[in-house]
């Protein structure tokens, strides 16, 4: 009894090894060829709607630049709003990524017009049914204000963040471009 016992101990350890062994590597998709060139081609408008349904102008602040923790500083501007509030695109695109980080907690990348990234981060959840590669146009709603990732602790709002020489790269101050309401 004892040598089928070790027996069978060897076989669940083999089939364990050779599981862990082939377990299949999630690739990343590419994004739609013809979409990424169509909206490479597009220019960023300079005035961009609210990304968050229902605030206005009036209701922003300018937070870009402004410190944070281990000395960095605010590459985008926090739009303030009630958890669950959709939060919308500024711009046609694709959507890139909804991995989520430490710093953003849920988070959608959109690439957008001139080859310009759109951060959208501390989500409370992104819109069911979202995939990368979907095609977006500005007023689609994306995901919902929350508070997640280093946010937890504050008030729920969506940092919004543009980047225009590539995706986390060539920060650019969003407030200027969010003139219009939606």
């Amino acid at each position: 009894m004892k040598y089928s016992t070790s027996i069978i101990i060897i076989l669940c350890c083999t089939f364990l090894i050779s599981a862990c062994q082939h377990t299949p590597v999630k690739k990343s998709h590419p994004l739609p060829a013809r979409d990424v060139q169509y909206l490479k081609q597009l220019p960023l408008s300079p005035v961009l709607p609210i990304p968050v349904f229902g605030i206005t102008r009036q209701q922003l602040t300018d937070t870009w630049g402004a410190a944070r923790s281990v000395g960095r500083r605010h590459e985008g501007v926090d739009i303030m709003a009630p958890r669950g509030t959709p939060v919308i695109s500024a711009t046609e695109g694709i959507v890139a990524s909804l991995q989520g980080n430490n710093l953003g907690g849920n988070v959608v990348w959109i690439l957008g017009p001139s080859g310009s990234w759109h951060y959208y981060a501390h989500l409370d959840r992104h819109k069911s049914g979202l995939r990368v590669g979907d095609y977006v146009h500005i007023g689609d709603t994306i995901g919902y204000v929350g508070n997640s990732g280093n946010a937890k602790y504050t008030a729920s709002h969506l940092h919004y963040g543009i980047y225009l020489t590539g995706k986390g790269r060539g920060a650019t101050n969003p407030f200027p471009y969010l003139n219009g309401d939606f």
